[in-house]
């Protein structure tokens, strides 16, 4: 089932595009990552919106979680009259962890391609599909520079912009929680340690990992940072129209005093009011005696 979902779609789809592109495996890795990001796109767009909506109504949601610490139900409805809701803080792990079964997927579809042996060829033979004529495509290249594609790289360089593209992609995702968001909304604190320990768990991977994969990471990191600044520039422009329009967030007021039972109010209230009906009718009456005198 695995095999038959994942892997071989993705020799397929690799091998499609190295007889594309004139055998050319570091361009088929390219538009493989392009079609992947392309597929992850609509998810990968509403959650970075998500995460910098947040961003943007921080100050309001830490005036109500200052003020509602100890009534997390109030806090709730609170948080939902200005849109927000913190379990939408997970999403900002989703597009990360989708890269794990895919990672392990393309790892096995790139040794899987690459094989120099009699074992590897038998292995790919019937993972692929009839339209690709694969007496024409072997043995696929698989040199690119200093690089061998099916090996880690010897240099460690690979990995080090695998760890550096990765974390400015994280930066630019995700919003940094203060310390008393963190303290009261596990989510954000789990997606503040994820910026770190992404990067260096990817780059760790990369030190053991062919070099093809971690080419495909770099990529894949690189048209992150693009649409992360993409997609910041979008809510600048609609925040700056919201402004313009007077329709931006209102910060958030925290009253004086809600603490302070309703009916009380009420009964001052009412006395105010029984006592100034109490002190017209008097008046009425006493004008009444007056001009029944005369």
């Amino acid at each position: 089932m695995w095999d038959t979902l994942i892997v071989n779609p993705m020799i397929n789809a690799l091998l499609f595009f190295y007889d594309l592109l004139g055998n050319n495996f570091i361009l088929a890795i390219a538009f493989f990552t392009v079609l992947i990001r392309l597929i992850t796109l609509p998810l990968n767009m509403r959650q970075q919106r998500s995460m910098l909506r947040t961003q943007e109504i921080q100050p309001q949601i830490q005036a109500i979680q200052k003020k509602y610490r100890d009534n997390p139900q109030k806090m709730q409805e609170e948080f939902r009259k200005i849109g927000y809701n913190p379990a939408d803080t997970l999403t900002g792990c989703l597009p990360t962890l989708l890269q794990f079964p895919i990672l392990i997927g393309l790892y096995q579809a790139i040794v899987t391609i690459l094989g120099t042996t009699p074992q590897s060829l038998f292995e790919l033979v019937p993972r692929v599909y009839s339209f690709i004529n694969l007496t024409d495509l072997i043995p696929v290249e698989n040199k690119f520079l200093w690089l061998n594609l099916s090996q880690p790289d010897p240099f460690f360089v690979l990995p080090i912009v695998v760890f550096a593209s990765m974390f400015i992609q994280q930066k630019l995702l995700a919003p940094a929680p203060s310390a008393q968001n963190q303290k009261d909304n596990p989510a954000a604190s789990m997606t503040q340690s994820m910026q770190y320990t992404m990067p260096l768990m990817f780059g760790f991977f990369s030190l053991q990992f062919p070099a093809g994969l971690s080419i495909y990471f770099i990529l894949a990191n690189i048209i992150g940072i693009f649409q992360g600044l993409y997609m910041r520039r979008v809510m600048d422009k609609e925040k700056a129209e919201r402004l313009a329009n007077g329709s931006a967030t209102p910060a958030y007021v925290i009253e004086a005093d809600d603490s302070k039972p309703a009916k009380s109010k009420q009964s001052v209230n009412g006395s105010g009011a029984g006592k100034s009906k109490s002190t017209g009718g008097q008046t009425t009456a006493k004008r009444k005696k007056r001009s029944a005198k005369r």
